[in-house]
């Protein structure tokens, strides 16, 4: 009699978007119980969670974008003790049969977490890896607007007067810049002149202005990164950058990561088996985030010019036959297994101190 009274478990899907969440609720067979559409705020997260909550026991839900539109709403289920699953696009062969539409994808969401097909944790985005993560983003576009800069600087000036190139145009960049910037208004008559110098001194100010805000960027990111990651910067050939990256990746809650496969799956560093037949090989993985790769690669790059250890390692590799690339390949997965249990021990202690 008491299991009767047992409410049913349901499982909630939710296809999330910047202005309306669309939730599917399924039973344990995978029937549709509702669709409801609701705004992306805090009423409309309590009124799909009552929904959902009407139609039987919830205790898993599969959101689509954890990470970005669907953040609050992660937030906000788990913290009422729903466990949240990550849910990646949906499968490309089954959307081509069944078409596309916001309830067929908060569908599919429910029925990967029915299916265990998907088991992904959310980061938490809470802690110092969080911190990290945002003052990456600004850095990341900061770089590539200064390098813009320059570029189109450099380029104007290709095409410029000799009268103006001569005068301007430096090997050094910051030279260049500061030559650019220094220049005046005067009283030239001729319209490509006068607007070729107001462009070449604006570019160079932005220039300025950007290599400015990297400085403070990158002493942020320092300072944060010495008190993230103490041990994982006290490796070998890891800098703040990459240390940094690699603890983006991590997550806050590094419990998400269940082995260093994880984390090198994670990071695009872990072989795919691509073998058929007679013929049994590994393919380069060229999945994961790729940051993180380059950060894995940087730190290589950095051990087989000057790591006695790791040159050791290249010569042996070398005498068997091996190419510089993939002794560069199986170098960035052994330094996810030596990196892994020290980013956790480092994110551990961060979390205990936020």
């Amino acid at each position: 009699m008491e299991q009767a009274n047992i409410p049913a478990e349901v499982i909630l899907g939710v296809d999330t978007h910047l202005d309306v969440h669309v939730g599917v609720v399924i039973d344990a067979v995978g029937r549709v119980m509702g669709t409801l559409s609701v705004e992306t705020n805090l009423g409309g997260y309590e009124q799909l969670l009552i929904w959902a909550r009407s139609l039987g026991r919830l205790d898993r839900a599969g959101i689509e974008g954890t990470g970005s539109y669907g953040a609050g709403l992660t937030h906000f289920l788990e913290d009422k003790g729903i466990a949240v699953v990550e849910i990646n696009r949906p499968n490309r062969s089954r959307r081509r049969l069944r078409g596309k539409s916001d309830p067929t994808d908060a569908e599919s969401a429910a029925r990967s977490v029915l299916a265990n097909d998907a088991t992904g944790v959310p980061k938490a985005r809470n802690g110092m890896a969080e911190a990290l993560r945002t003052l990456s983003v600004a850095r990341r576009s900061a770089v590539k607007a200064k390098t813009q800069a320059v570029n189109q600087l450099r380029a104007l000036l290709v095409s410029a007067p000799s009268s103006l190139r001569d005068l301007v145009l430096k090997v050094k960049t910051e030279h260049c810049v500061a030559a650019c910037a220094a220049l005046q208004e005067n009283d030239e008559k001729d319209p490509v002149i006068t607007s070729l110098r107001t462009t070449l001194r604006l570019l160079a100010r932005r220039w300025n202005a950007l290599h400015e805000e990297l400085r403070e960027l990158d002493k942020q990111l320092v300072r944060l990164t010495k008190l993230a990651a103490p041990r994982t910067l006290g490796r070998f050939g890891v800098g703040p950058q990459t240390a940094a990256t690699l603890l983006i990746t991590a997550g806050d809650n590094p419990s998400r990561l269940r082995n260093e496969a994880a984390l090198a799956a994670l990071c695009g560093v872990s072989p795919i088996e691509a073998s058929s037949g007679k013929t049994s090989r590994h393919r380069l993985n060229r999945g994961g985030q790729r940051q993180a790769n380059n950060a894995l690669w940087t730190i290589a790059m950095v051990r087989m010019r000057s790591d006695a250890r790791t040159l050791q390692y290249v010569a042996r590799r070398t005498a068997e036959g091996l190419s510089k690339k993939e002794i560069h390949r199986c170098l960035k997965r052994y330094i996810v297994r030596e990196l892994y249990p020290l980013i956790l021990e480092d994110l551990a202690d961060s979390v205990a101190t936020t």
